[in-house]
């Protein structure tokens, strides 16, 4: 009677039609903001994983990526911190101060101020040396230092600084439409950089000329002709901020303009300008990771020199760090041919010694050279008679060739790539001179034996080794623009001339085969820099080598070979990220510290709380787990019929706690329970099918090491000591509609959390996997948590592991694809209960691994689980 009178007096009194409809529009508005903030929570996981995936340096990415995806999670959120305050009537508004604080420390990492221009426009070649790089860029100020401190031929001229360059750029606002224009283009894809290049290229070339720096270029112009003679003609080159980045070359990626008038001044300049926007140096940039602000484009004029003879020495040999010997490329005429790849080339190997001494020398047959005009510009012309097989130097010359490029070698402390022309008179003149690119001997692997007459057919033999190593892949050869546009990934580059346009490729290419080319030209160096073998000179490999066919490229025996040779292909070692150490990709690297780290882990811990968020993914945890904490919390303090929490009624021995947010039951349920025939969410009768579909045979034997771990744990996580009441007992929960379900579970000590959105609309489908925690020690749950990861990847499942948490995600599927998935995570989630406590076990883990494959066999109606 006591009891009946408690009941009665304490009864909470009915609901009336007025006060469910009110709270039917509640709900709905804080269903309509948890919706949003799903949204915004699955948005910012799919760019912390962009973020991940760029950190591996998988794939080249610019400073736009950089800005777009931390602009990106940090409006997602934002968004996520608003929904739950929504949610909450505004219990969280501390989360608003750690956003702010967080994105603090985030913005500096890609934010740059704009620069005030302060000092001279422009410089004579006088004034110039290595102690001004950062004004006139690494070119000029090399040649400055050796025409003035060392005292060697270098020609006159000038250079207009990065303060004339930023003078021309802010005159017409150039950068803030290029800016705008680099912020909208997919970088990844070639053809999107094609036609922005163009784009941004065509922007520059017809901008208005600023009168001041008109008037300084043409002033430093007249004292070049009082100088040399009315009428002196320019060789026109860049001379960029950056060139000097460490290990970065730029070979070949700007103009240069030969034998300009002093009517195209202007017009060369902008062309030169321009050309930091050209196809070539866009992907370099974006392979090397160097930021579009750091290369301020300076340009170097020079007096023309009208070459007999000109081309490349190299101090040291690049493809072989052993090798001491200088090598010198000379071509008839300007050096033009021997840099760019077109003609075969003189070469002389030179031993270093006293005297030195030529080892080896190639004489060619050199059809074209390329010469001055009277007045101005360059022409190609044909060989004729014997000229064309004659030496284009004396060995006189070429030893005078080495003798400088050991001095200059000397000077600067490290091995050099100088470009350099014979005058008429005779005299060497050094046209350029940088760091010289080689191998480094960690790029070599371990040799394997390999049977070369059971290798395969050799389709090609000779040339000569412009990069190193061994690779394999489908032939694809290039022409035109068109054809690289549609260069695959992967495939082996094949061309008639080894042109510096063919650069962008290299980020793609497994190997380089050209009919012509040298060592010496800037597709090689680039090749080099960017470890991809390459082999040049090789007659007939146009004609030869068909489209798709498969072959392996050894360039270090200048052999191609038909098919793929494992035995070759393996012994090269991995190559490594050009990101890695780069502007761009520090930049990632310091913002992404306070974005990707999880730090809050256990909702039931004290630290759960928003002042302990010290990054972004932090903050995305606080909220997903408060906002299911506030929906389910709303469905079980407002006990009216159409949106309570109910329990399933079910044969598992676990309870299930089912809270409807809209149109998850058919029939409206007015008791505690919910049986599952009454269920329509699509995702959570799959997970439940995968849940239910194989008896779990309860924990594994533990040996006793794993005993004494889980002992261990439980002295130093008091939540999973028996006895402790952990409100995460009771966090076995599905929140679902007829499209949607999220299930939170704890089995033991293992959390979970699956989300899944699922239906015929295939483009918005997706399911999310949350998975950590374990009784065992850190070692045994991290190889817990990669044994699951292991399985998850055979289904299709992108994978993201930190410490002993893993993060799987699939989204864009059809609908019954998503089904089959949801399957095996529902079976997982069951399955994989205190595996983490034989992990160190090996002959258990295989035991478990094949009983677990074969059980999500029988789950999806296959022999075995590998349909991905």
């Amino acid at each position: 009677m006591h009891d009946f009178l408690k009941r009665l007096v304490f009864r909470k009194p009915a609901v009336t039609e007025s006060e469910a409809e009110e709270l039917r529009i509640a709900f709905q508005a804080r269903y309509h903001s948890f919706k949003l903030l799903l949204n915004a929570n699955n948005e910012a996981l799919e760019i912390m994983a962009d973020l991940d995936m760029a950190m591996r340096g998988i794939r080249p990415f610019g400073m736009t990526f950089v800005r777009a995806r931390c602009t990106e999670i940090a409006t997602q959120v934002w968004q996520m911190v608003k929904h739950l305050n929504d949610l909450s009537s505004g219990k969280y508004e501390a989360l608003r101060g750690r956003f702010k604080s967080i994105q603090d420390r985030i913005t500096p990492f890609f934010s740059h101020e704009k620069s005030v221009v302060e000092g001279k426009l422009a410089l004579s070649l006088n004034e110039v040396n290595r102690d001004l790089a950062s004004q006139v860029g690494g070119k000029t100020a090399n040649l400055g230092e050796i025409r003035n401190r060392l005292g060697l031929k270098v020609p006159g001229g000038f250079v207009v600084t990065v303060d004339g360059y930023r003078r021309f750029m802010d005159h017409s606002d150039l950068q803030t439409e290029i800016d705008r224009l680099l912020q909208s283009a997919e970088a990844e894809r070639l053809d999107h950089l094609f036609h922005l290049s163009n784009e941004i290229q065509q922007l520059i070339i017809r901008a208005e000329f600023p009168a001041d720096l008109e008037e300084v270029i043409l002033h430093h112009y007249r004292l070049m002709e009082e100088e040399k003679g009315e009428g002196v003609t320019v060789a026109v080159r860049s001379s960029a901020l950056g060139e000097d980045f460490a290990g970065a070359s730029f070979a070949g990626q700007y103009r240069s303009e030969l034998n300009v008038s002093k009517e195209y001044l202007l017009k060369s300049y902008r062309e030169i300008v321009a050309s930091k926007y050209s196809l070539p140096a866009m992907t370099y940039r974006l392979n090397r990771g160097i930021r579009d602000e750091d290369v301020a484009m300076c340009v170097c004029f020079l007096c023309m020199v009208d070459a007999v003879a000109g081309g490349v020495v190299y101090s040291r040999n690049p493809v072989n760090v052993r090798d001491d010997s200088t090598l010198v490329h000379s071509a008839w005429g300007l050096p033009k041919p021997v840099v760019d790849g077109r003609t075969p080339a003189d070469l002389f190997v030179i031993a270093q010694g006293t005297p030195p001494e030529i080892r080896h020398r190639e004489i060619p047959d050199k059809e074209q050279k390329f010469v001055c005009y009277p007045d101005e510009g360059i022409c190609r012309m044909d060989m004729t008679g014997e000229e064309g097989s004659r030496p284009s130097i004396s060995d006189a010359q070429a030893l005078e060739l080495a003798r400088l490029a050991l001095q200059l070698e000397d000077y600067f402390a490290v091995p050099q790539d100088i470009e350099w022309a014979v005058g008429p008179s005779g005299a060497i003149t050094v046209l350029q001179c940088r760091p010289l690119q080689q191998k480094e001997a960690r790029d070599a692997m371990p040799e394997k034996e390999v049977d070369k007459a059971a290798a395969g057919p050799v389709l090609l033999q000779g040339g000569v080794t412009a990069s190193p190593g061994t690779a394999a892949g489908p032939v694809f050869a290039v022409h035109k623009d068109m054809d690289a546009l549609q260069f695959p990934d992967g495939a082996v580059l094949i061309a008639a001339q080894s042109l510096p346009r063919w650069a962008p490729l290299l980020g793609r290419a497994a190997a380089v085969v050209t009919d012509q080319g040298t060592l010496a030209g800037h597709l090689a160096t680039v090749a080099r820099e960017f470890g991809v073998p390459a082999l040049f000179g090789v007659k007939g490999a146009v004609e030869r080598l068909g489209k798709g066919q498969e072959v392996t490229v050894d360039a270090d025996d200048c052999v191609v070979y038909e098919g793929r040779i494992e035995a070759l292909v393996s012994r090269v070692a991995p190559p490594r990220s050009l990101m890695a150490g780069s502007p761009v990709f520090e930049a990632l690297k310091g913002a992404a510290r306070h974005i990707s780290p999880l730090n809050l882990l256990d909702p039931d811990a004290p630290e759960f709380d928003p002042e302990r968020c010290e990054t972004l993914h932090d903050i995305t945890r606080f909220c997903h787990e408060k906002a299911v904490d506030e929906m389910f919390r709303f469905g079980k303090d407002h006990h009216f019929p159409q949106r309570s929490s109910k329990q399933l009624h079910c044969d598992v021995p676990m309870q299930w706690w089912i809270l409807n947010l809209d149109d998850g039951f058919k029939e409206e349920v007015t008791g505690r329970y919910v049986r599952l025939e009454n269920i329509t969410s699509i995702p959570m009768l799959a997970l439940w099918e995968g849940i239910t579909a194989i008896p779990w045979e309860g924990p594994p034997p533990m040996d006793g090491k794993g005993f004494m771990s889980v002992v261990f744990e439980a002295t130093t996580n008091t939540a999973l000591t028996p006895g402790v009441r952990s409100k995460y007992a009771d966090r076995n929960y599905f929140m679902l509609s007829k499209n949607y379900c999220c299930l939170n579970s704890r089995l033991g000590a293992h959390f979970s959390i699956i989300e899944a959105l699922v239906g015929e609309r295939t483009r918005e489908n997706y399911v999310s996997f949350q998975f950590r925690g374990g009784a065992a020690d850190y070692d045994r749950r991290l190889k817990r948590v990669l044994f699951v990861t292991e399985i998850l990847e055979e289904y299709g499942f992108r994978v993201e592991v930190n410490e002993d948490n893993l993060i799987a995600r699939l989204e864009g599927r059809e609908e019954d694809f998503m089904k089959e998935r949801l399957r095996i995570l529902g079976y997982l989630t069951l399955h994989t209960r205190q595996l983490d406590m034989v992990m160190a076990s090996p002959p258990t883990v295989d035991h478990y691994r094949t009983k677990m494959h074969e059980d999500i066999g029988k789950i999806l109606g296959k022999n075995t689980g590998t349909d991905t």
